[in-house]
């Protein structure tokens, strides 16, 4: 009885120390990922908020139209980005934007920039749903809207028609 007792308890205690190896290694391994998810999340704000963007028809506060849930707007273009753009300001129907090509979408209410919509185009990037990087960020840096979710989201409303390269605005404003 005594035998039985004391490697009932062994067995136990093998585990109860399996649980707590195996909860450390999950605990560690989801801090990792957060800290990744992070460093990416705010790589893409210091890109976005860096100088050398153009505006979209002279930084014009635009209306999103519905179903869209940005509200008002402006649009800016890296120069990669930009110099993808027709002589209009726009790209081509048949045209797509090349790899490090960024777009901010600044929201707005009441006249005050609320959050970052971006989109980066990246398709190699492990955070690249559809060829592009999406993230919403705040102006102070905190993300609303991750990289991690790979554009989850987005991408259903980004790829109706009509859109160029998942972008809608030249052909909705």
């Amino acid at each position: 009885m005594l035998l039985n007792t004391y490697f009932y308890f062994k067995m136990q205690n093998e585990k109860t120390l399996f649980l707590i190896i195996s909860m450390t290694i999950l605990l560690f391994s989801s801090c990792k990922k957060e800290k990744e998810e992070k460093a990416a999340n705010e790589k893409l704000f210091q890109e976005a908020t860096a100088n050398g963007y153009t505006y979209y028809q002279n930084g014009a506060l635009l209306n999103g139209l519905s179903p869209s849930p940005h509200g008002q707007f402006k649009l800016r273009f890296n120069s990669i980005a930009q110099n993808a753009l027709a002589s209009d300001g726009e790209l081509m129907p048949t045209s797509t934007f090349p790899e490090g090509a960024i777009i901010v979408k600044e929201l707005y209410s009441n006249n005050q920039l609320m959050l970052l919509a971006i989109m980066k185009k990246a398709p190699s990037d492990e955070n690249a749903g559809d060829g592009w990087v999406w993230a919403e960020i705040k102006p102070n840096g905190d993300s609303s809207f991750g990289v991690e979710r790979k554009g989850n989201g987005c991408i259903g409303c980004h790829s109706g028609n009509p859109n160029r390269d998942l972008t809608r605005t030249f052909d909705l404003h």
